[in-house]
């Protein structure tokens, strides 16, 4: 995947997928620059200082950040948070700041962006959904709502920046190695159970998404607008799992077949 002489975007790309994806662009030549809320001089100094301080809750900071880094070739509108609340018992705070960062930040990041790529008549836009944007995982209504939400900003973007040559398009991960989800990698028991459902029997890692969302932001996707591509191991073609005992062992957080 050649990004030579491109400019690419990454927010929330001081870690996790948007990290993975960043360094999968430069990789390919892209001039990268991350949005964060937090400007680290460690990831500052990987890309060269660009890393910008940017809460994407905020239309003015994106701006800024924007002009700064100049009209992009490519956007990764990757930042997001995620807390866990049973649904009674999910605060109005709690929803209010989701919905602002995971959707309707996307949705200012998106529009800022595609503003100055339209004149440019150029450029793709790639967004971290989610499984989640599809099914109802419990303790999660305000991520579900956000992440579904999402699909309708994939979508119309891709129907009306489409005549400007502007490619939209999503990943969705399943569960994959994060600073958010580390917790659930480091408890085996829980493992075993939840990748019984995923056919390759393993979760995912940072890079396998961030290459994902490169090749979704790379020419070779030239014709591809408008999909959300499952990064999820299989696991949303499921239903009543697909691991057993009496076949399979689970050994070091995956499930593998038994040898005949």
């Amino acid at each position: 995947m050649d990004f030579s002489g491109k400019t690419a975007v990454v927010t929330g790309g001081a870690n996790g997928i948007g990290l993975a994806a960043a360094r999968a662009l430069t990789a390919g030549g892209a001039q990268v620059w991350i949005f964060d809320l937090e400007r680290s001089p460690e990831i500052a100094a990987e890309f060269a200082g660009r890393a910008c301080a940017v809460d994407v809750t905020s239309r003015a900071s994106l701006d800024a950040a924007f002009t700064q880094a100049g009209a992009p070739d490519i956007l990764i509108a990757n930042a997001g948070i995620g807390s866990e609340a049973d649904l009674t018992a999910t605060s109005r705070e709690l929803w209010d700041r989701t919905i602002a960062v995971n959707l309707t930040g996307v949705f200012h990041t998106v529009q800022a962006a595609a503003e100055r790529m339209k004149p440019r008549r150029r450029g793709a836009i790639v967004i971290t959904a989610s499984t989640n944007s599809y099914d109802g995982e419990a303790w999660l209504s305000a991520y579900n709502a956000s992440k579904a939400g999402l699909l309708g900003i994939l979508h119309t973007a891709a129907n009306e920046l489409g005549p400007h040559q502007i490619r939209v398009n999503a990943v969705c991960p399943g569960l994959i190695r994060t600073r958010l989800t580390e917790r659930h990698f480091s408890d085996p028991s829980v493992l075993k159970d939840y990748f019984r459902h995923i056919p390759l029997g393993r979760g995912g890692e940072a890079e396998e998404v961030g290459n994902a969302i490169a090749f979704l932001a790379s020419d070779l996707a030239s014709y591809i607008t408008g999909a959300a591509l499952l990064v999820d191991g299989g696991q949303m073609a499921t239903k009543f799992g697909v691991w057993r005992e009496e076949v399979a062992e689970f050994s070091n957080a995956q499930w593998r077949l038994r040898r005949e």
